[in-house]
């Protein structure tokens, strides 16, 4: 379906909606907006407006609709799999000043929240009641891209992705048309499930203005453990059993040598360089979290557990996990001047010793340059990042090789190409093989609600 270019007129309508300091069409501006953190192909807009009320996000799309203008959303572009890149020009809207906190309802443990917050700035701003919003995808992610993305992070294994922790959204479809969907309440059995449709779907069939979301009660106690492993299988297995034997950790992190060796470099932690588990459990009292991890290290060493590092204090606790958090900027850091691949795949907790194994191998077989694996193990979810010099082209190949056999090796197992970094440009080429006849179902779902295919057009569908 082609698109209309951006025209002086057209330049002049959208300056008549928001005003001229929120309006660019600056080489500058247009640079910033070609390309999120992954290393796809940058592509520039046309023109980047700022919106600041729902109206005027309104009043844009129902005017780009008539015109076949493509819109793309931004929110921190901090995805890794271009999805905001607005590979057909057009207009990006970035919501960063539509970042107000607009109520906090403690008594529901509910927040409504525009698009444009900062999800670490909310739960600064919650951090005195008490409450706080669980995803936690590590980077300065704003809410509207986690939904569009329904993020994950360290903590999903107990709380769920962003998908669990939206009641409510405000979204502005293509035509301009602003809809409500879900409520307030804790649950419903009214209707089709319209909220989940929209979370996830990378702002392909609406655009998110406003969201409710459900905050849970800051955790009474906290019990970590570091454990190392002979292999990241073994490691791997140790997951299943924690899982297996109900424990519920908050959090449960794999980290292959490669990554432990190169956060020893860069943090100064000194931690054994062998695959490696951070575990961290939350619960009422101290005497429930000894008696859990306890368990735990039992599970530990009847998986060739070689050490485990029970009690650590709070300082402890925090470098490792702000290291953890920090890996993905670690390797950036580490070889500036390489290109890369962030290999993002799920699978069923059972199958991830299987899967995590097959990720090492095939990252070592490819002999392209370093390789990191890490994941979030607690729920199936692997992280795999490849990287290879600058202007090599064999070993570039070898990687989208590697890359291409993690993925099908996941999807063989029954799981999925993209746990949490969404499918974008990177992922589309896979979605036949994942979905089958249902991708149909879900094309014949964009044509519904975007006739003209103007949202971020050019993502998920290969």
């Amino acid at each position: 379906m082609g698109f209309d270019t951006l025209q002086d007129e057209d330049k002049r309508y959208i300056r008549s909606i928001v005003s001229p300091e929120r309006f660019s069409t600056g080489e500058s501006n247009l640079d910033l907006h070609s390309r999120d953190m992954s290393g796809h192909r940058a592509s520039r807009p046309e023109a980047v407006v700022w919106p600041k009320e729902s109206a005027e996000v309104s009043r844009i799309l129902g005017y780009a609709d008539q015109r076949r203008i493509p819109v793309t959303a931004w929110g921190a572009g901090t995805s890794l799999e271009g999805n905001p890149i607005p590979l057909h020009g057009g207009i990006v809207l970035d919501f960063t000043q539509m970042d107000s906190i607009l109520e906090i309802r403690q008594d529901d443990f509910q927040a409504d929240v525009e698009p444009g917050v900062i999800y670490k700035d909310l739960n600064h701003k919650l951090r005195h009641t008490g409450l706080f919003f669980p995803p936690d995808p590590g980077a300065g992610a704003t809410i509207g891209g986690m939904i569009a993305n329904n993020a994950s992070g360290i903590r999903t294994v107990r709380y769920g992705s962003t998908k669990d922790n939206v009641l409510r959204l405000v979204v502005v479809l293509a035509n301009g048309e602003i809809i409500e969907i879900g409520n307030r309440a804790s649950k419903t059995s009214s209707g089709f499930d319209l909220l989940h449709l929209f979370v996830g779907s990378e702002g392909m069939l609406g655009i998110v203005v406003e969201a409710t979301l459900r905050l849970v009660g800051l955790p009474a106690e906290i019990a970590s453990a570091v454990a190392t492993f002979q292999t990241v299988e073994d490691a791997g297995k140790a997951v299943f059993a924690i899982i297996r034997a109900g424990l519920d950790p908050a959090a449960l992190e794999l980290l292959a040598p490669e990554c432990i060796d190169l956060i020893n470099r860069q943090k100064n932690l000194g931690l054994h360089i062998s695959p490696t588990l951070f575990m961290e459990f939350h619960g009422p009292t101290r005497n429930h979290l000894m008696e859990v991890m306890g368990i735990a290290e039992g599970l530990c060493r009847e998986h060739a557990c070689r050490e485990f590092r029970p009690g650590l204090d709070r300082e402890e606790r925090d470098r490792l996990l702000e290291a953890r958090y920090a890996l993905g900027d670690m390797i950036r850091q580490d070889h500036p001047d390489h290109f890369r691949i962030a290999i993002d795949v799920a699978v069923p907790i059972s199958a991830y010793p299987e899967m995590i194994a097959f990720a090492g191998e095939t990252a070592r077989k490819a002999g392209a340059g370093a390789a990191y694996t890490f994941g979030h193990a607690g729920d199936g979810n692997i992280h795999l990042v490849v990287e290879t010099e600058r202007g090599n082209r064999d070993a570039w190949q070898r990687i989208k090789e590697a890359n291409r056999s993690v993925v099908h090796k996941a999807l063989a197992l029954k799981g999925t190409a993209t746990g949490e970094h969404g499918v974008g440009i990177g992922k589309a080429q896979f979605m036949e093989a994942e979905h089958g006849r249902s991708l149909e179902w879900m094309k014949k779902v964009k044509q519904l609600l975007d006739p003209h295919a103007i949202l971020n057009p050019g993502k998920m569908f290969p």
